[in-house]
Formats: structure tokens, C-alpha cells, sequence
């Protein structure tokens, strides 16, 4: 009998997908994509990768970008602390390894937002490294063939996946092994109505022998999501509007917004106007509301957020300290959260 091993890459000789950076040996375009990838669909992720590549070709010209060239180019895919890790980690190439990309998996996993898995991925494919890749996918292939109830969040589960991942792979062909198992998670052993009645593990499947495929894999828990309410205040007078640039550690961090007043509950325009932040973003100049816009429900991993953009007009801007203001007909040189992108987009601003 065939090792699992063995059908995988059958299979994926037969069956995976022709993606770009599966052409390429280059450990930087490799890490472009995983990074690109994580929390995207292919089919998205396959524009971004193509934009990105043509844009900078390589590591340097990445690091040598303005990081608001990088967060305006990523606009759209939302988790952008992604985003500021690879322009963090192109830097951290040039600087500390004279812009080559480093080669032993310590140094990869070294580099601003690489984990385990990147470092693993990247070294795979690039340098045949024998690391084993675990995702989702993965979790979900090797949950169900050995018919496991470990749950894959949490630490002793991680571990015992990721010692199982490590024994099955093929170190002869690392880097196609991982696709491979990858891919099958992805097309044919999937989250919901897998075929499993041709599926070439079938004879070794032990969840399909057992009854437990769609048990497999097994969570702890779900992470409780919380509502936010978001209250912009977009403010123009003339030709210019008002723009404010997140800062901190909350979402977004580093794109740019209308100025914004987040509230514990929904708030209506009055309560909003005999707050400080509304006094000290308008001043003593006359305005009047032009239109009070709710925007669809906007969901992120573990918030939902409740928005609604009250468009005012003012005699003149006194920006606020955490405010500019810039031209109207530049709005979309800013990088701005998906959910102002639609706003704009809609009302053609």
C-alpha cells in the first residue's frame, strides 16, 4: 500500500492548483504570498500577490517604501497588521541581513510577524527545508485520517499536530508535500460535504471508518465577539475634508478615517454635538448636517461594528490636533479601511 505521502503527491501531481508563486523558488515572493494569503481566499489573495510583485519585485524595494504606499496597496484585505509586519520584516532583510533573504528557519522565524508556519512554508518551498506546515487545512486532513479529538486551539493539541504533521512528511519533497496536503484540505477534504466516497485516503481514513468526519477537527471554543459603535463625522468645507489617522493598537492602525467619536451604545447627532470631541473637531464655526448615513453592519474576526457617517458642512475647518485636513478630490490617495472605501465608492465622493 501506497504511504499517505505517496497518494498526496499523486494526487497533487493530478490536481493542485497552478498558482504563481509556486513557480518560483525566490523565498521572498514565498513569503509575499503566505502573508497575503492568511485570512484571504486564493482567488483575492492572487490579485494582491500580482500587484504587490509587480510593485516591488523584491525585498528592498518593499523595505524602501513609505508605509502608507503599502497599507493603500493592501486596502481591501483587511487585517492589516499583516501589512505593517511585511514592511517591518522587509526592513529587518535589508538591515540585518544586507537584503538577502535569511535561510535558516531560526532567522526566517525571526522576522516581524513570521510564525511557525510562514517559517516553515517559506523554507519548504524555497530551500527544501524538512519543516511541516500546519494550517487549517492541514488540522482538518490529518484530524480526520487519524480520526483525532485533540482540539486543535489549544496548546497540548497544537503541539500533538504539529508532532504528527512532522512525522508524515515527506523529506524528500518537502516543500510539494506541504502544497499537497494543503490542497487536499483545501479541494477535496473540506470543511463541509467532503467527497469522501472517492476520495483516494478513503481506505485509510479512520473518522470516515468511525462515522466522525464531520466531528473532525475538534475547537475548545468560540471567541465572543463584541459590538462596537462607530459615529464619523465627515466635515468639508469647500474643496477640503477632514481626515484622522488610527494610531495605537486598536484595528485599522495606521489607516485613515473620518474623524470618528466611538460610542458604548447607538447615538443619535444631538447627543454626539454636546460632546467635547465634537465641540473641539468643529469649533465656533457655523455647520449644518447635510445627511446622517447608516452603513451596513461591518464584521471583523472577534468585533462587529456598528457605523454611521454624518456628513456636515462647515464655513471653515479648524482641525482638530488628531485631525487634517486635505483635498476632497484626494480621498482615495489614502489608505482607508474597507468600510469608508465603500462609503465613498457608494456615495462617489
Amino acid at each position: 500500500m501506497n504511504s499517505v505521502a505517496d497518494i498526496l503527491l499523486d494526487w497533487y501531481a493530478r490536481e493542485g492548483r497552478d498558482l504563481p508563486w509556486r513557480r518560483t523558488r525566490d523565498p521572498y515572493r514565498i513569503w509575499l504570498s503566505e502573508v497575503i494569503l492568511q485570512q484571504t481566499r486564493v482567488a483575492q489573495g492572487t490579485e494582491y500577490y500580482l500587484r504587490f510583485t509587480e510593485r516591488f519585485p523584491d525585498v528592498a524595494s518593499l523595505a524602501a517604501a513609505p508605509e502608507d504606499e503599502v497599507l493603500k496597496l493592501w486596502q481591501g484585505l483587511g487585517y492589516y497588521s499583516r501589512a505593517r509586519n511585511l514592511h517591518a520584516a522587509a526592513r529587518q532583510v535589508v538591515e540585518r541581513f544586507g537584503g538577502r533573504f535569511p535561510v535558516a528557519l531560526e532567522e526566517v522565524r525571526s522576522l516581524r510577524g513570521v510564525g511557525d508556519y510562514t517559517a516553515a512554508a517559506i523554507c519548504s518551498a524555497a530551500y527544501d527545508a524538512p519543516c511541516a506546515v500546519v494550517d487549517g487545512n492541514v488540522y482538518r486532513v490529518l484530524a480526520r485520517l487519524f480520526d483525532l479529538d485533540a482540539p486543535i486551539d489549544s496548546t497540548a493539541g497544537k503541539r500533538a499536530f504539529a508532532e504528527l504533521a512532522q512525522s508524515q512528511l515527506d523529506t524528500a519533497h518537502p516543500g510539494r508535500y506541504n502544497q499537497a496536503i494543503m490542497d487536499f484540505g483545501a479541494l477535496r477534504c473540506t470543511p463541509s460535504s467532503p467527497r469522501c466516497e472517492a476520495c483516494p485516503l478513503a481506505g485509510q481514513c479512520l473518522a470516515l471508518a468511525a462515522g466522525t468526519v464531520a466531528a473532525r477537527p475538534v475547537k475548545q471554543g468560540k471567541t465572543r465577539v463584541r459590538d462596537r459603535w462607530f459615529n464619523y463625522l465627515h466635515v468639508s468645507s469647500g474643496d477640503r475634508t477632514l481626515l484622522h489617522r488610527r494610531e495605537g493598537r486598536d484595528i485599522w492602525q495606521g489607516l485613515y478615517e473620518f474623524p470618528l467619536i466611538e460610542t458604548e451604545e447607538p447615538a443619535e447627532l444631538p447627543e454626539l454635538v454636546r460632546l467635547p470631541q465634537f465641540r473641539e473637531l468643529l469649533g465656533d464655526a457655523p455647520w449644518h448636517l447635510v445627511r446622517s448615513i447608516p452603513l451596513p453592519k461591518h464584521q471583523l474576526s472577534h468585533q462587529t461594528l456598528h457605523a454611521v457617517v454624518h456628513r456636515i458642512e462647515t464655513l471653515s475647518l479648524t482641525p482638530a490636533a488628531a485631525a487634517m485636513a486635505v483635498p476632497t478630490a484626494a480621498l482615495g490617495d489614502y489608505a482607508v479601511p474597507r468600510l469608508i472605501d465603500r462609503y465613498l465608492i457608494k456615495y462617489q465622493i
